[in-house]
């Protein structure tokens, strides 16, 4: 129910805006596309678990996700017209990078927390900085995508080395980067920030990213070395 009712506010809302900023057909169907594929990807999360249930942070979560995918569809009109992306891109990602502080003190205090909703949350949080990272492409180069894409090349070197799905102690400084990408990219697609300082803003961002991912990779191959040592210290003792 919860999912549906996300889908159906997406598709409403945007909608809405893309009709009201004047979007052309063409546009307007991948636009549409966009906020789909985001929306969707946060509704197999919820779909994909045992019990299919969800929390009170869970629909917060996907209230983030209804609002990144209203984002997403705002990007891609700019996008083919090579105009900036606007004032509504700025609004709807800041109020879905505001509210990611809200779904987790909920999960807190009303005692939801779960590894399903750490993980939609997550999902959600990556699309937002996809999203952005695309949004920001024109207005800095086409490597800040390097940004957006990072998270889901981590997930895809998972696939190929099993080693890197393990999960990692949660780390303060890890979340601090999480929380300073679509900061930093917001930073730089508010109209009126000096080039300047959001370029460098999001060169910060991009290093400060690969810095976390290289420790949390070597980490996690330090850990699985460890663990494969004692197995076989093991097999030799018995």
């Amino acid at each position: 129910m919860d999912v549906a009712v996300a889908m159906a506010a997406f598709l409403v809302s945007g909608t809405w805006l893309l009709t009201a900023t004047g979007a052309g057909a063409p546009h307007f169907l991948a636009a549409i596309g966009a906020g789909v594929a985001v929306v969707g990807n946060a509704a197999a999360s919820v779909v994909n678990r045992k019990p299919r249930l969800t929390t009170a942070a869970d629909r917060i979560t996907l209230i983030r996700a209804v609002l990144v995918a209203c984002c997403a569809a705002a990007t891609v009109p700019p996008l083919f017209s090579g105009n900036g992306p606007g004032i509504p891109v700025v609004v709807l990602g800041a109020a879905a990078f505001l509210l990611d502080a809200v779904d987790g003190a909920v999960a807190r205090r009303f005692a939801c927390v779960s590894p399903a909703g750490g993980r939609l949350d997550v999902q959600t949080d990556a699309a937002l900085v996809l999203v952005l990272s695309c949004a920001a492409a024109p207005v800095v180069g086409p490597w800040v995508l390097a940004i957006g894409l990072m998270w889901y090349a981590f997930v895809a070197a998972g696939w190929i080395r099993p080693e890197l799905k393990r999960m990692l102690p949660v780390k303060r400084l890890r979340k601090v980067i999480g929380a300073y990408q679509p900061f930093a990219l917001l930073l730089a697609l508010t109209p009126g920030t000096p080039g300047g300082i959001g370029m460098a803003a999001v060169v910060l961002a991009l290093a400060a990213l690969v810095a976390s991912f290289g420790r949390d990779v070597v980490e996690l191959e330090q850990g699985h070395r460890k663990l494969t040592g004692r197995h076989s210290r093991t097999e030799l003792v018995n």
